[in-house]
């Protein structure tokens, strides 16, 4: 059985949609049926104007995440719940809206000038009041408020007020219709839910969403054209910048087991639809290095959405977890109708444009090795901004010594080539070399015979010549113990 249309729950009512061409965002579905709370701003992912709030079903409770509506595809809601700043206001017994404690907080903090980033503010606070890792917030750190409202642009208020209205209702302990509502939501959504996939047609297009990887296999060898989508963080650009139109779309989100993150004996096993803020807490306590350039990968809306699969099978050179997978001797599992097999990730990547992905298959899992007692495991973005910007060169290492010699290196670099790639040169200077100045000289110097970067309008080719130089002294200094103090 084939549905045709998409059900969620937009508010507290429920919705059916099938009159939608596949590529339709949710941003544009909700502009066009008067929900113009939800702003567009650069319809790429970056600003947070559109910033809705997506509540899905976890066992006994439900989970918000705040997502970008402009690149978001409308079959990413099905099955859920729909939140956007229309839904926050409380109706009272006389007529009057009563503000959700965000929205008031808002206008305590003078968090709002001109007014245009501001549901998408409102949004984002909204979730951060319904995220468990905030319970008992005392305020006095705003990092985690920082780091929640980074995807958020505001060119008025400084961002100070709107911190501060945040820190206020991050600290009230209070309750909201969404709270009290909780089972009716998800009576409502088990009312909805259904194992059938779901094709839906439109001028000649089509969006096909699989339920199992079986069904997968079937569509990819049916419609060999057909473009895979999950996160859409990257696709979403491709429909709103270059208004792409695709004949067959194949909405991955739903097959069951491709998101699973497992940890074994020797592996991490991530599924290719697992999200960055899904497999951010398992990476980050075996690998804490990646902790700091996880937080810069876009802001939380990107890594709600963005998966890390969909990261390594787009094949950009500037992808920011290749290099690191890499250094790790991380295997891709390849699945296609004729069967799995693995290769080093690294060999995924031919040239620019093109990856070791033979038509019919998909990119099932990454196997991740887990940490080694004995070597340091560092990975460095350099970026024009801080937070939620893309990178213009990725540095990562796995470096492991003895008595000062060096017993193994692995450099891998984002940014220098026209694929994510190791620095074999450098790795032959150095190995079974001493771990001192001297050698590191000579490594950056062999960095010259790995890469001839480009120049383009987020780096020259010498900046990043320069940078993926430094990147290397700075792990020479942060483990040889010369800038201690």
């Amino acid at each position: 059985m084939m549905r045709s249309q998409i059900d969620f729950i937009l508010g507290d009512h429920l919705v059916s949609v099938s009159d939608i061409e596949p590529e339709t965002t949710v941003l544009e579905w909700l502009r066009s049926n008067g929900r113009v709370g939800t702003k567009e701003g650069c319809a790429e992912g970056d600003c947070g104007a559109c910033t809705v709030v997506v509540a899905e079903q976890q066992g006994d409770t439900l989970s918000y995440k705040a997502i970008n509506s402009c690149i978001q595809p409308m079959v990413s809601l099905d099955g859920r719940q729909l939140i956007t700043v229309e839904d926050l206001a409380r109706k009272q017994s006389d007529g009057r809206l009563k503000l959700h404690l965000v929205q008031q907080a808002m206008v305590d903090h003078h968090g709002s000038q001109c007014g245009f980033c501001t549901p998408g503010f409102v949004m984002s606070m909204f979730a951060m009041t319904h995220d468990p890792s905030f319970e008992g917030y005392n305020g006095l750190d705003n990092t985690p408020i920082n780091q929640g409202l980074a995807g958020n642009l505001c060119r008025c208020t400084g961002y100070a007020p709107i911190v501060r209205a945040s820190r206020k209702t991050l600290m009230m302990p209070a309750t909201d219709q969404f709270d009290s509502g909780q089972q009716q939501t998800i009576d409502q959504l088990e009312s909805i839910r259904s194992s059938d996939p779901i094709r839906i047609s439109a001028h000649g297009r089509q969006l096909l969403v699989p339920r199992t990887q079986q069904q997968l296999l079937g569509m990819l060898s049916q419609y060999p054209e057909g473009v895979p989508v999950a996160g859409a963080t990257d696709v979403g650009l491709w429909l709103t910048k270059e208004l792409k139109q695709f004949e067959t779309m194949i909405y991955l989100g739903e097959v069951e087991g491709l998101s699973s993150i497992e940890v074994g004996d020797e592996y991490i096993e991530i599924g290719a639809t697992a999200s960055y803020t899904d497999a951010m807490p398992i990476l980050c306590e075996h690998y804490p290095d990646f902790r700091e350039m996880l937080t810069r990968l876009g802001g939380l809306q990107v890594r709600n959405a963005g998966t890390i699969g969909g990261n390594i099978a787009n094949g950009s050179p500037i992808g920011d977890m290749p290099p690191p997978l890499m250094v790790l001797r991380s295997k891709l599992v390849l699945t296609s109708s004729k069967g799995s097999r693995e290769i080093d990730l690294e060999d995924f990547f031919i040239e620019y444009g093109t990856q070791d992905l033979q038509p019919g298959e998909f990119v099932h899992k990454i196997r991740m090795p887990l940490p080694q007692t004995d070597s340091f495991f560092r990975v460095y973005k350099v970026s024009k901004r801080s937070d939620q910007d893309i990178t213009a060169v990725l540095g990562a290492f796995v470096l492991r010594l003895k008595d000062k010699e060096v017993q193994e290196i692995r450099i891998a670099y984002g940014g220098m080539a026209g694929v994510p790639a190791r620095a074999t040169a450098a790795e032959k200077i150095v190995s079974g070399a001493p771990w001192d100045e001297s050698t590191v000289a000579k490594a950056c110097e062999a960095l010259t015979e790995d890469f001839k970067p480009l120049s383009d309008w987020r780096a020259s080719a010498d900046y990043r010549m320069l940078s993926a130089r430094n990147l290397l002294k700075r792990l020479y200094l942060e483990t040889s113990g010369e800038n201690d103090g």
